[in-house]
């Protein structure tokens, strides 16, 4: 454990050189997303979502789905970049460094900048009035195990990979039909009933309505509990995977 706490400093220490670039669109993505969706799309849904306004209805699922994309850029170019091209994780495995604590320090690291996004997507919705429980800081944590949920499995899949050109394909027919089906935008009753299947499947869905249970105030019940379990589920076979992968391709 200690030794992984070395990698997470080594990826904080790189990450206050280059935190510029990511902050503004860390503030800005938020914002247009909030008048463009909540405030524009907001304005011809009358009557809101099951008597909840639009605006505040949808910014939980936002939240949870900004934890997610952000979960799946640190797992995938950075990853493959620290096999491929920069071998990072050579050095650290040659420093020498357990598997373990070089997967551990960055997952770390992920998790970090998830709640980093995360919490200035709570922000925004705060100046912009969508929040009214005292249950909302607890969206943070839910953003922290689904952001894990999803970057476990897929640094699995970048260290499998040796091309780029394998992350485009997993955006466009993984994490974006998850985005756009999982209850963010609309609720997942309305689709037919396979496709419901599907989004209950997905990790984000979960991370939904885990969110949208605290940005309201309502309790989970044994639901919510289900939702923990099955997230955890992700984010335990997503390390094994993650590891075993590490270890055959730094062959230590």
């Amino acid at each position: 454990m200690v030794a992984g706490a070395y990698v997470l400093e080594y990826h904080l220490v790189n990450y206050r050189r280059t935190w510029r670039s990511s902050a503004l669109s860390t503030l800005v993505l938020p914002l247009l997303t909030m008048v463009g969706f909540g405030v524009g799309v907001g304005a011809y849904v009358s009557g809101g979502v099951g008597g909840v306004p639009y605006l505040d209805w949808i910014v939980p699922g936002l939240i949870a789905s900004t934890a997610v994309q952000t979960a799946f850029g640190e797992a995938t170019w950075p990853v493959l970049s620290y096999f491929e091209w920069l071998k990072v994780y050579f050095a650290q495995a040659a420093a020498p460094l357990r598997v373990g604590d070089i997967l551990g320090g960055h997952l770390a690291f992920m998790v970090f900048r998830v709640l980093t996004s995360a919490a200035a997507f709570l922000g925004v919705a705060a100046l912009f009035g969508a929040v009214h429980s005292w249950w909302a800081p607890m969206t943070l944590v839910v953003s922290l195990l689904v952001g894990l949920a999803v970057a476990a499995p897929t640094v699995a899949y970048s260290a499998s990979i040796s091309s780029d050109s394998y992350l485009a394909i997993l955006m466009r027919f993984a994490v974006l039909p998850m985005s756009l089906f999982s209850g963010v935008f609309f609720p997942v009753e309305s689709l037919p009933v396979v496709l419901r299947w599907v989004a209950y499947a997905l990790p984000l869905w979960h991370g939904v309505e885990l969110s949208r249970d605290s940005m309201l105030g309502l309790a989970p019940g044994w639901l919510g509990l289900l939702h923990v379990v099955y997230l955890l589920l992700w984010c335990a076979a997503g390390w094994l995977l993650a590891h075993r992968l590490f270890q055959r391709r730094l062959a230590v």
